[in-house]
């Protein structure tokens, strides 16, 4: 079998000119970049069309490291709903470069169900992400600008800025360091550090916000920190946000590829779903749902994680309804859950895949909170055993979800047939009912203890001092209505890494507290994790390479 950049490499990739009149887009209103990339303006969003469009979400059980094949699965059933005669789109993230040279890889799918140039999305792309970290990193730079100033200056006091600069990389060295040295004219010296791009307010903001006023608007509506008289600021108060919306006067529109067997793409936005809300923009969706008559997503991580940011952020502030859940499990993720070591996951193990299936079972649960009847998506791969699917879609009829076996990745649209058509069998039921987890006037803590005792399900939610006394704050400046993004570890339904399957007993620690006041949520950090990864012992940077010709290998 060829590797997923051979596969991409080989492609016969349209000139995109032919996708956008797939999906009734003018030649005349495309923004190319090259012959198979281009950008959508914003006029093709369409309110009335979105209504009658049909929206399916897809999510997955706790992943292993590698991931589950998410992608993978929303790019194969996007093909298959168009093999089958439904005019679909699929609607993605943007890749960040810090999982592409570190661990996971893209995030362009793989095998035969993937996004193309497969090179271009998963590296550079139009240049968004750039712009994102632009747009961040010029607020920082007025932010210490500001505090340098003799006349002028808001009195801002530097211990209580929350506003860090940002790098689309991995980068631990950066976390925490130290900024302003080498005099009086080099700046205030102050503790700061780097969070990865992806984690960016900015990237959030790009990703809710309805067209670019209201970017201009949100950007406005960053919150810095204090003066020394304890008076917010916001970054409207350093007149920040016109420049900061004129860096991203491009990046705003959605971007227009392809995938192997020419279904369309549109990709847009790149927030991590563990740090983040993990979604593509709603500008992409609502772009999808307006050229098409079905629309598969995605949503980060777990459906912990993802899919509870999608519902209860994305659906709640783009007025979104979808009409599916899938659902990707995999044999080797239910088998890590059942305790089986990353190095035994190829070996047949019935034991420990009938232990994991407590994980799917609480993410079945979770899609049920919701209101959701999900579809279960067995992402197969090579080393599955017949007997082990068996036990797995047996146990899927006992919980009496629909299952189908995802073949995408070898067979392309045609191996997520089965799927497809049980996804429209779900759609067309009547039995799916979105409904929030929590309502936006709920006070702070009842809505964090409502996500971690319901969906990750935990006992109890202890709070730092640090973290009540910045939920005190929040509120007491008039915000207590806005959304909660808990920023938690992929890993597991709990914030411990460690906790495999569905752990029970246990109690989330909320250290600190962030305030997204432009994006419209809080962030509560559970446990310990960072909002700057590190790169793994052997980086997947190590294996990629280029040779004269330009000719890339090694990028997956």
């Amino acid at each position: 079998m060829k590797s997923d950049i051979e596969i991409a490499q080989a492609a016969k990739i349209k000139p995109i000119a032919e996708i956008a009149n797939i999906i009734g887009v003018s030649q005349d209103d495309l923004e190319l970049y090259g012959k198979y990339k281009a950008k959508i303006p914003l006029q093709y969003i369409n309110e009335d069309r979105i209504k009658n469009a049909k929206l399916i979400l897809v999510t997955a059980i706790t992943p292993t490291p590698a991931g589950e094949g998410k992608t993978t699965t929303s790019i194969g059933l996007a093909q298959a709903l168009n093999k089958i005669g439904k005019k679909t789109t699929v609607v993605l993230r943007e890749p960040s470069l810090g999982p592409v040279f570190g661990i996971k890889g893209g995030a362009a799918g793989g095998g035969y169900s993937q996004v193309i140039p497969m090179e271009d999305i998963n590296l550079h792309f139009t240049g968004d992400v750039s712009a994102v970290e632009k747009a961040h990193n010029l607020l920082a730079a007025l932010i210490d600008n500001n505090i340098q100033l003799k006349e002028g200056s808001l009195g801002i006091d530097p211990r209580t800025i929350e506003w860090k600069r940002v790098m689309d990389m991995n980068e631990r060295s950066l976390r925490d360091i130290v900024i302003g040295l080498g005099g009086t004219t080099e700046g205030v010296p102050r503790q700061s550090g780097f969070n990865i791009t992806a984690a960016s307010e900015v990237m959030a903001i790009l990703c809710v916000a309805k067209n670019l006023t209201d970017l201009k608007e949100r950007f406005g509506n960053i919150f810095i920190g204090y003066t020394f008289n304890d008076k917010p600021v916001f970054a409207r108060d350093l007149k920040a946000q016109g420049a900061m919306a004129v860096l991203m006067k491009e990046a705003i529109k959605p971007n227009l590829v392809q995938t192997l067997e020419g279904t369309p793409a549109i990709i847009h936005g790149g927030p991590f779903a563990n740090i983040a809300q993990g979604t593509n923009s709603i500008i992409a969706t609502k772009t999808g749902l307006s050229l098409s008559d079905y629309v598969v997503t995605e949503a980060g991580f777990a459906s912990e994680l993802g899919a509870e940011k999608f519902f209860d952020i994305k659906s709640q502030f783009g007025n979104l309804h979808a009409d599916a859940v899938v659902i990707v499990a995999t044999i080797r993720a239910l088998k890590y859950h059942g305790g089986s070591k990353l190095t035994a996951l190829q070996s047949e193990d019935h034991d420990t895949l009938q232990k994991g299936f407590a994980n799917l079972d609480k993410h079945i649960e979770n899609m049920k909170l919701f209101g959701f009847i999900p579809v279960i998506a067995v992402n197969r791969f090579d080393s599955d055993s017949l007997a082990e699917i068996e036990l797995l879609v047996k146990h899927c009829e006992s919980q009496k979800v629909p299952v189908a076996i995802n073949e995408s990745w070898a067979k392309g649209g045609q191996g997520a047939v089965d799927l497809a058509n049980k996804v429209l069998e779900s759609v067309n039921s009547g039995t799916n009912r979105f409904k929030p987890l929590y309502e936006l006037s709920w006070p702070f803590e009842k809505k964090i203890e409502t996500i971690c005792i319901k969906l990750y399900g935990a006992d109890h939610v202890e709070y730092t001092i640090k973290a009540k006394n910045q939920l005190d704050k929040i509120t007491k400046l008039g915000l207590g209505h806005l959304a909660v993004c808990i920023a938690k570890t992929q890993k597991s339904l709990s914030d411990d890494p460690n906790m495999r399957g569905r752990p029970e007993g246990f109690t989330v620690k909320i250290r600190e507290v962030e305030l997204s006041s432009g994006a419209g949520f809080i962030v509560p950090i559970a446990g310990t994790i960072m909002r700057m990864p590190g790169l793994p012992n052997m980086p997947a940077a190590e294996k990629i390479d280029i040779d004269s010709n330009g000719n890339i290998t090694g990028l997956f």
